[in-house]
């Protein structure tokens, strides 16, 4: 399983990363290594909804739990993010990301805050 992360390269410029979680197929039940966390927030953002561009706020996971997310960088490139799909954003320095709510299904996405 991948999840994506955003992080700010040298340029001050956010980009996509894709990250392996590193399960083997072959094993059964497996966990990742811990993170620690102390908040979590549920977030509802309905169709049609834009954030212009803007660092993150904090490193955390956001999951996408219902509609559909499209994320823009500064260089125009996009991904869309739908239920189930997991963004760690850690660009929380530069230009930042856009982020527009599309299609007619508001967003829920859970927002997991991350300590280093």
């Amino acid at each position: 399983m991948n999840i994506t992360r955003m992080y700010t390269g040298p340029d001050s410029k956010s980009y996509f990363e894709d990250k392996d979680l590193g399960f083997d197929p072959i094993q059964e039940a497996q966990r990742s290594a811990n993170q620690s966390s102390n908040t979590i927030q549920f977030v509802y953002q309905p169709p049609g909804h834009i954030i212009d561009m803007h660092p993150a706020p904090r490193k955390q996971y956001v999951i996408t739990l219902q509609g559909q997310a499209e994320i823009i960088m500064g260089d125009g490139t996009k991904r869309t993010f739908g239920p189930g799909d997991v963004v760690l954003a850690e660009d929380l320095t530069g230009e930042g990301h856009i982020t527009k709510i599309i299609g007619a299904i508001p967003r829920i996405s859970a927002q997991i805050s991350v300590n280093d």
